[in-house]
């Protein structure tokens, strides 16, 4: 296999950002009276703010109890939230592998690109001082339509005039390897295969991923 670009997802496959939107989705939650787990915030990743606010507002049974315009004060002030907390982060918080990885693929020439459902996405790559090695950056405020639609990554690969079969994805989320199969992408899941089925090939991180193997 010899793929031309790589996109990857960035909360949990390059940063360790997933806690930060668990912990600000878990203080909502604890807000509404209702506790919130790391295992059902499995079902959050990948997806929209809005989807992410209404799926929580399920699991505390109480999807039907809230207007759009209150959910959408709840997402903003889970957005307030998260954002304070990446506000402070640094290189420190790249997820072991990740900057290697990255360094890599540039030297051989792969494009790169970023297909991420964060609005906050070049504030933590500039804070992580990794935004220099992306050739596209596709995020949540260039998107219609979120994960499992494809549009983010397909976006990233038309914005590189590379064809959809000669790019693979990594992701930490079932939507977003859902959405990189549609595409039409190879699907590196980066994980548990029991949260990841349709993954294409499994890695339980960046660092263990052979590069020489796919590029």
């Amino acid at each position: 296999m010899s793929f031309r670009c790589a996109i990857f997802d960035l909360d949990g496959v390059l940063v360790d950002t997933a806690k930060y939107h668990y912990l600000a989705w878990k203080e909502l939650a604890n807000q509404l009276g209702f506790e919130f787990s790391p295992e059902q915030n499995e079902q959050l990743k990948g997806v929209s703010r809005m989807t992410s606010c209404n799926l929580l507002l399920k699991i505390g049974g109480m999807q039907d109890r809230f207007s759009d315009a209150e959910k959408e004060r709840m997402a903003a002030r889970k957005n307030a939230r998260y954002v304070e907390y990446i506000s402070g982060m640094d290189r420190s918080e790249l997820l072991d592998g990740a900057p290697e990885l990255l360094q890599k693929l540039k030297k051989k020439g792969v494009k790169i690109a970023l297909g991420s459902a964060s609005r906050n996405a070049l504030l933590i790559l500039k804070n992580v001082e990794i935004a220099s090695l992306f050739d596209a950056v596709i995020d949540g405020n260039r998107i219609s339509s979120a994960k499992p639609d494809p549009e983010v990554f397909t976006l990233g690969a038309d914005s590189l005039h590379i064809p959809y079969p000669a790019c693979l994805v990594f992701e930490d989320s079932e939507a977003g390897l859902q959405a990189a199969k549609r595409a039409g992408m190879y699907a590196v899941g980066i994980g548990n295969r029991k949260h990841l089925p349709s993954a294409d090939v499994i890695y339980p991180g960046i660092k263990e991923f052979p590069t020489d193997k796919y590029f």
